[in-house]
């Protein structure tokens, strides 16, 4: 017999919400819960990133809050089990990775086990649970921290990937957390393409892939979801949004390090057009990020082009996740901090991308890729859901 089970995947860059505590954090959760609402899934996977924002130190109890109160709001009440994976164990520095995963299942869902990787087994999953702290000794979750010789160059800092497993109705799946390098200066990203922080991210991303395809468990379709920190080739981009004008490199005065790139406009005045500096992207005509959801500057997103052998993504058709403005009347800027770029993302396996496309009858529910409250300030971040029928056989 066959069966659907609605899924949806949710992946959120939640720092603006501790650093910003407040305002932003009530219209994130109704947001929230609309999607839930609309989507009526069955099984839902909330995969978060930089818990606790910036300052840690001092917000991760609220974080922890924010948690439970997603976890006991009478929106989820529906949802009888629940797994929650926070990793706040901030004291110890070489483990702490700032993830937090949770996971709900629906009282109408019956057939469904998470793998214990102690074990190497599978087993039903049950009641609420609640996992805060370093994880080191959960046995249902594997989590990594990137290692410190990977990037010498770089300062070290709270990125990694956190992996659970599952069944539903005999369908086996892994779901992957992940956090990856962002760019620390603009001026450094537009020095080459790919950039060195591209370079990075790849290394780290092919990094995870194996780790998760490698012997230790029989390999599974797998999502791959969080803030994978893309951006545009910003080289090439710079280049397209500055064609019609006078470049400039301005150099500090005491060495011959760049310290900002202006673009003006030929004719108009020399009105500036384009401004660079190491966290400043200010472009004038920013509304080219969000027409037609960006398309224009979908071709330069090229980072994930190196996996398409091991992985790929529904089409994206929404604008760049990333960076809105914090201010809550502001809800569709960007801030001018970071060229707007797709950081935040739900990859999956071939095989994966096969289970979700698998019925192909006129009633088929459609598969849905899109952003969590467009027209709401999120934070920084908008997160991104992707929602899709599982079929799988019963037997």
């Amino acid at each position: 017999m066959e069966t659907f089970t609605d899924v949806l995947l949710v992946t959120a860059n939640l720092g603006s919400l501790f650093d910003n505590v407040g305002d932003i954090q009530n219209g994130w959760l109704r947001e929230l819960y609309k999607t839930v609402h609309k989507c009526k899934p069955q099984f839902i996977a909330l995969h978060f990133q930089e818990v606790g924002g910036k300052d840690y130190l001092v917000n991760m109890g609220q974080a922890e809050n924010f948690f439970w109160n997603i976890e006991s709001s009478k929106e989820m009440k529906d949802f009888d089990r629940v797994c929650i994976y926070i990793d706040s164990q901030f004291q110890t520095e070489d483990r702490f990775t700032a993830l937090g995963s949770m996971y709900f299942i629906h009282k109408t869902l019956k057939n469904i086990y998470q793998y214990d990787f102690n074990v190497k087994d599978f087993k039903a999953v049950v009641g609420h649970s609640k996992h805060v702290g370093s994880l080191d000794r959960v046995t249902t979750v594997e989590k990594e921290k990137f290692p410190k010789n990977f990037w010498p160059d770089f300062k070290w800092s709270r990125k990694g990937f956190m992996r659970t497993r599952w069944i539903i109705h005999n369908q086996g799946f892994d779901l992957v957390n992940i956090h990856l390098f962002h760019d620390a200066s603009n001026l450094i990203a537009c020095n080459s393409s790919p950039s060195i922080y591209s370079t990075n991210r790849k290394n780290a991303l092919r990094y995870v892939v194996n780790r998760i395809s490698d012997s230790r468990y029989t390999a599974l379709p797998f999502f791959l979801f969080g803030d994978f920190n893309f951006r545009l080739d910003t080289l090439s981009v710079v280049q397209h949004l500055s064609t019609e004008a006078d470049v400039q490199t301005v150099k500090k005065d005491s060495s011959n390090e760049v310290e900002k790139i202006i673009c003006e406009e030929k004719d108009n005045d020399h009105q500036v057009l384009l401004q660079i500096e190491e966290k400043l992207f200010a472009y004038l005509h920013q509304a080219v990020f969000r027409e037609d959801n960006g398309e224009a500057l979908l071709k330069y997103d090229k980072e994930v082009k190196a996996f398409h052998d091991v992985v790929t993504e529904e089409d994206i058709k929404f604008p760049p996740s990333y960076p809105y403005s914090e201010n809550y009347t502001q809800p569709t800027q960007y801030m001018n901090t970071r060229c707007p770029a797709w950081c935040d993302r739900i990859l999956m396996s071939h095989t994966a991308h096969n289970l979700i496309h698998r019925s192909k009858e006129d009633d088929e529910k459609r598969v849905v890729y899109n952003t969590v409250g467009p027209n709401v300030c999120m934070g920084d971040h908008k997160p991104v859901f992707l929602f899709f029928s599982l079929k799988t056989d019963t037997h």
